[in-house]
């Protein structure tokens, strides 16, 4: 491409311009599948992604998730599936295309490859295993386990691999072109628990979607400047940075090669601003970043971004090459 990619997420955004509820969206593959595409062609994206919630690997696995009508699923902190440790050893692997909320993903996949799939890239979306380990047993507990019970933690990380692998796999059979890897609760942790715990199992995840011929999009909610130099070694083809994470100093963690996407604040600048200043600081974050550069907000844009804004952002990725200058 002779130009910077546009890659921003949207989610809340998509359904209400298709107008439908949030909650329909997020458990009816044909809804996202038509919002993504909608907003792919309203704004000039060049990818469509599945991502909705964090709830469909869990929901599979037999977790409490409460659903909205007008926000995303949530898992129910206090019903945590793994609230007892023991009931690991006897969880088992959910089946991808078993007709639960995996399978809605990838029927979404699917739709978007049949629908747009020659002119758009196609992302699916898994957890990552700090996330995932996350939602099973409480995202409270879950911290408690890293100093009570790592040999837990590590079991739990195991597993969460191996299931994320499969969804991947039956979301590639599907016809994803790459898959993004959310993995936020690994934000939360120290840099020491971040090296000792999350990156290896992050490792072995990514290590695993690429022997699977998957390229991978890594994006870590948060504050996550104390864990840069890691993110990168990951060797994921592209990671996105929160607002929270300035781009210099990824770039600096991460090396020349690593290509980057982020990072304006969506609230304060993409939701708050305006064309102007928008266009503004995605140029700073390409300043920063350099030639390896993809256009996008820290994180999800909110569902009342004026549009405007909206286009001003992808508006700078038509007209600019990677190359500075």
């Amino acid at each position: 491409m002779d130009r910077l990619p546009a890659m921003p997420i949207t989610m809340m955004l998509a359904a209400d311009l298709l107008g439908v509820k949030y909650g329909a969206y997020a458990t009816d593959y044909r809804l996202l599948a038509e919002g993504q595409i909608r907003v792919a062609e309203e704004f000039g994206f060049d990818y469509v992604n599945t991502m909705s919630d964090p709830a469909r690997e869990a929901a599979d696995c037999g977790a409490k998730v409460q659903y909205f009508e007008h926000q995303p699923p949530a898992l129910v902190e206090d019903q945590a599936l793994l609230a007892d440790k023991t009931s690991l050893a006897r969880l088992r692997l959910p089946d991808p295309l078993g007709g639960g909320r995996m399978h809605n993903g990838v029927r979404a996949v699917a739709l978007l490859k049949e629908r747009v799939g020659r002119e758009l890239a196609v992302e699916g979306w898994i957890e990552g295993p700090c996330a995932e380990a996350a939602d099973l047993r409480g995202i409270n507990t879950l911290m408690l386990d890293f100093h009570d019970d790592p040999a837990f933690v590590r079991d739990l990380f195991e597993f969460t691999v191996q299931m994320e692998l499969a969804f991947a796999k039956a979301q590639k059979e599907a016809g994803m072109d790459l898959v993004g890897v959310g993995d936020a609760a690994a934000s939360l942790v120290g840099p020491r628990i971040y090296e000792e715990f999350v990156w290896p199992y992050e490792k072995k995840l990514v290590d695993g979607l690429h022997a699977l011929g998957i390229k991978v999009r890594l994006h870590i909610c948060g504050n996550t400047r104390r864990i840069l130099n890691g993110m990168g070694q990951l060797r994921c083809e592209l990671v996105d940075l929160d607002s929270l994470a300035p781009v210099a100093e990824a770039r600096q963690a991460m090396g020349p090669e690593q290509a980057i996407l982020g990072n304006i604040n969506p609230v304060t600048v993409l939701r708050n601003g305006t064309p102007d200043t928008v266009t503004a600081a995605i140029a700073e974050c390409h300043r920063q970043a350099g030639p390896r550069f993809f256009v996008g907000a820290g994180c999800e844009a909110p569902r009342d971004t004026p549009p405007q804004n909206l286009r001003a952002l992808c508006q700078y990725a038509h007209e600019h090459a990677p190359a500075l200058g």
